[in-house]
């Protein structure tokens, strides 16, 4: 072997990128090294058989075509998709120059395989987009939820003072069924960005599919037929029942609207283990063990263009004015905040199938007693409340007066030392809003518990994140409620904490 043939082999074969040699004219493979027999999976007379044309998907032939025509082989550098002999379809960074090869016009191409890297780069641009949302989202929702909260309490209210006969009931019923969406659509898009207070629980998955089985058939129709797998031993979840029913209800919608003429719709569960190879590809999550939930139907189906939007917020298939491009996008965004992952395959005309991925805990679910919930008792309690938004205080204080308790309130932090300072009584209980200009209600409420170490302590908020609400409910003797909430809602939660011995209580919902 001369030294020219040394320097080919050092430089071309056993280059460890892939490298290949074509012919201009022809566009057939001249030449392939070692390392893109290995990484394309074709043999050497494979590939000296084919041309650059045929690895590449139709719709990249033309600008392949138009780039080999121009003078210089740098048209051909930059990104490109390549097929695998197993059909798989990759993306490349290739470098090319055009050279002279047994007297022919060829072009000397050096690849890099970047799939992993643009997948990497498509979920940092989804987080961003996320992101992006979640700001949006908190940006909005506390003081939308405030009105919310006004809205909905004042029609309350009002429809507990009019007779079963009055004619402007329908009326302020209609004004709280609008106000009841609009906190809906608020909490999705909270539950979206990851931002939505929840209170997971432990939880089985079987017990609370069985208690939505007869709510499901009645969401789904008569002419859809749903079966459900319940998986034999399934751990248990750490998870937001609430919210969990929510995904499943999602899920259940989106299938039967894709199954206008009926079909079928499949819920399954079973434990399942997720490798490296697996989460390699969903860097969100950790190999180990799973409870997967597979909701399946065999309506239309999607195709590729419509699957890379689905977790989009607001995107929606659906004609306008009967869907809100939320559904999915919630799901993810309560499945994410919950540890776990979503996986979706569908093709047209196919169906679909969701898998959702909960992190599994090994132990039997304890069954659970439904405790009777019993209305409210008046209280004489004497209450401190610290609210900066001056309606939602009214509203608050007219509530709680109402009930029989007596309302010391201020609009700030500072208002709300001064008058616990000056208040010779006992303080039983401070309702504070977390969010305030100045000072939170978290650091006002370390400072008075410390003046007053048997102050309990209600904090509402219409948006903060779970890290602040779990610090709120570290202190003890707390509990947390969310806004928009209803008269009826907070006279139960603040009699709830009121009657607690100590130890601290969960938040409270909408």
């Amino acid at each position: 072997m001369n030294q020219k043939d040394v320097k080919f082999r050092l430089l071309f074969e056993d280059n460890p990128m892939p490298m290949w040699v074509f012919d201009r004219a022809t566009l057939c493979f001249l030449e392939v090294n070692h390392a893109a027999l290995t990484h394309y999976g074709y043999t050497r007379q494979e590939f000296l058989s084919m041309t650059i044309a045929d690895i590449r998907p139709p719709a990249d032939v033309a600008r392949l075509k138009d780039s080999v025509n121009r003078a210089s082989g740098l048209a051909l550098s930059g990104q490109w998709r390549h097929r695998l002999k197993d059909g798989r379809m990759i993306d490349v960074e290739v470098a090319s120059h055009t050279i002279s090869y047994g007297g022919r016009q060829a072009v000397l191409s050096v690849l890099q395989d970047i799939t992993a890297r643009k997948r990497l780069e498509e979920q940092v641009r989804q987080s961003a987009k996320m992101e992006a949302v979640g700001m949006l989202a908190g940006g909005i929702a506390h003081d939308f939820n405030n009105l919310l909260t006004i809205i909905n309490g004042y029609s309350q209210i009002l429809l507990n003072t009019l007779p079963q006969a009055d004619q402007n009931r329908g009326a302020v019923e209609q004004i709280m069924k609008a106000g009841e969406r609009a906190a809906t659509l608020t909490r999705q898009l909270l539950s979206y960005s990851r931002r939505q207070v929840l209170q997971p629980k432990l939880l089985g998955l079987n017990q609370l599919l069985i208690g939505m089985e007869a709510m499901l058939r009645r969401l789904i129709g008569e002419d859809i037929e749903l079966r459900f797998a319940p998986g034999r031993e399934i751990g248990q979840v750490n998870a937001d029942p609430g919210q969990i029913e929510q995904v499943v209800m999602n899920l259940a919608v989106n299938a039967r609207d894709a199954m206008p003429r009926g079909g079928i719709l499949a819920i399954e569960t079973r434990n399942v283990e997720l490798d490296e190879n697996y989460t390699a590809a969903h860097p969100a999550m950790q190999p180990g063990p799973y409870v997967a939930l597979v909701v399946s139907d065999n309506g239309t189906g999607m195709d590729a263009e419509t699957r890379s939007h689905l977790f989009e917020p607001f995107f929606t298939t659906k004609v306008q004015g009967q869907g809100t491009g939320l559904g999915l996008t919630t799901v993810f965004g309560i499945v994410k905040q919950s540890g776990g992952g979503v996986d979706v395959s569908s093709e047209p005309n196919k169906g679909t199938t969701v898998k959702v991925y909960l992190p599994r805990i090994d132990q039997p679910a304890a069954a659970e007693m439904d405790a009777p919930v019993a209305p409210a008792t008046r209280g004489s309690e004497t209450i401190l409340l610290v609210e900066d938004e001056e309606q939602v205080r009214n509203l608050v204080r007219h509530t709680l007066r109402r009930e029989g308790y007596k309302v010391l309130d201020a609009p700030s932090a500072a208002e709300a030392r001064r008058i616990a300072g000056a208040h010779k009584g006992p303080i039983h209980l401070m309702i504070t809003d977390v969010v305030m200009p100045k000072e939170g209600g978290r650091d006002l409420a370390a400072s008075l518990m410390h003046d007053r170490p048997a102050l309990k302590v209600l904090f509402m908020s219409g948006y903060t994140d779970q890290a602040v609400v779990d610090g709120c409910l570290q202190s003890g003797k707390s509990g947390f409620i969310q806004k928009p909430f209803t008269p009826a809602a907070l006279s139960s939660k603040v009699r709830e904490i009121l009657e607690t011995n100590g130890e601290t209580c969960h938040g409270a919902g909408r």
